[in-house]
């Protein structure tokens, strides 16, 4: 994942934010939202945003007006600045990169983009962390103060998640005017609900108001054992993979390519087809499948590994798979075997050993990782088996290829 800080103009000066990148052409791009009083660096927001790139999807996280290392005083700030706010990083994206197609909200950032869907056209999907029904759910973190922020002109300083905010007459008015309901009702993009059974911030109802509120296509995920923050990294990945897996339904960037083949027939062969621009490739084997392709410098789009990234792949997992069946059956204290593999052409002059002494010849690097309660000799003779396995000496061997034309 590559990280970029950027800042764009919000409704009361320049706010900070971060774009997160996949590896290669983003496949769409998405917009975070974050909880009320967070910011753009939550563990959550960070958390999901990595995940999504791990999809293909670019995610741009921004602090709102006032927090984090945005401009403005947040005690100038309601639900409707807020809205705007995610207009502007959207149009954002839209002007420096590409608009969003998904819109993703946590807490009350989930309450805000379901308010600001509606008005981006290029929003075809829109999820939801743990999101109130109500705005006004928010002003339930000081309601022993409300009386007090009435009656102030200057608002009054509240203590909200350990740290202090000055919050205005004006915030509170503006949260409960506003009708969550009407909103949904013409939203018109598919939404996914999701939220913990036990959160004890923003209540499961929640979820229940705003799935019976929103018209189809809609979703409800449950997030059991999470807590409203998503504090575990596997809470947070967990939400963010099931949000990129429902997303490929309304986001056609996203929908994978599944090319017919008239070789298609036998499940145990394996099959490559055309899949897509540059040099994209459907891949199936044995009722699995996946994508391969080139990186970008070389004109591919680089969806997927190249051809030798999976050559080396499969001698990587055939080391690891060899080592383990051979330290089970010795009944050895193996925990864990990792292989980290490199692929490379040298010039033949350079290998002192191999036969080959002009041109350039292919050198994998392949290093093992051995982690247990093994002694030295143990661990030497894994290093042996490692070089039996299959594909490694199917590398070394005399290999004939028959070709024909269908």
């Amino acid at each position: 994942m590559r990280s970029e800080k950027v800042t764009f103009e919000g409704t009361d000066g320049p706010l900070a934010a971060r774009l997160d990148l996949p590896v290669g052409k983003p496949l769409t791009y998405a917009l975070f939202a974050h909880c009320f009083t967070c910011t753009k660096d939550i563990a959550a927001a960070s958390r999901i945003a990595k995940t999504l790139t791990r999809l293909g999807i670019a995610t741009l996280r921004f602090d709102f007006t006032g927090l984090g290392e945005s401009d403005g005083e947040f005690a100038n700030t309601n639900f409707t600045s807020n809205i705007a706010d995610i207009i502007k990083a959207a149009e954002y994206l839209g002007q420096k990169y590409e608009a969003p197609t998904l819109l993703i909200g946590h807490s009350l950032g989930g309450a805000a983009v379901l308010a600001a869907a509606g008005d981006l056209p290029s929003v075809r999907a829109v999820a939801t962390i743990g999101a109130p029904f109500d705005p006004a759910h928010a002003g339930q973190h000081f309601v022993d103060f409300h009386d007090a922020i009435r009656a102030s002109e200057d608002g009054v300083e509240v203590d909200i998640g350990g740290r202090p905010f000055r919050v205005k007459k004006q915030f509170l008015d503006d949260i409960e005017a506003y009708a969550a309901g009407d909103r949904l009702k013409k939203m018109k993009k598919a939404l996914l609900v999701m939220h913990a059974p036990l959160d004890d911030i923003v209540g499961i109802n929640n979820a229940t108001n705003i799935f019976v509120a929103a018209r189809h296509p809609k979703s409800f995920i449950s997030l059991d054992g999470a807590d409203h923050l998503l504090r575990r990294e596997a809470d947070a990945a967990y939400a963010a993979e099931m949000i990129g897996r429902w997303a490929t339904r309304f986001i056609p960037a996203l929908a994978p390519v599944v090319p017919k083949s008239a070789l298609a027939g036998d499940p145990t062969d394996t099959y490559t087809i055309e899949a897509g621009e540059g040099f994209l490739q459907y891949v199936e084997t044995a009722g699995h499948h996946l994508y391969a392709d080139e990186p970008f410098s070389v004109g591919g789009t680089n969806r997927g590994p190249s051809p030798y990234d999976l050559l080396i792949a499969g001698l990587g997992a055939c080391t690891s798979m060899t080592v383990r069946m051979y330290a089970n059956r010795k009944k050895w204290p193996l925990e864990r075997v990792s292989v980290r593999l490199r692929h490379s052409k040298v010039h033949a002059t350079d290998c002192a050993e191999c036969e080959t002494k002009e041109g350039k010849i292919d050198l994998i690097e392949r290093e093992i990782e051995l982690k247990g309660d093994l002694d030295d000799e143990q661990r030497a003779r894994l290093m042996e088996i490692a070089d039996r396995c299959p594909v490694h000496r199917t590398l070394h061997s005399e290999v004939k290829i028959e070709t024909k034309l269908a």
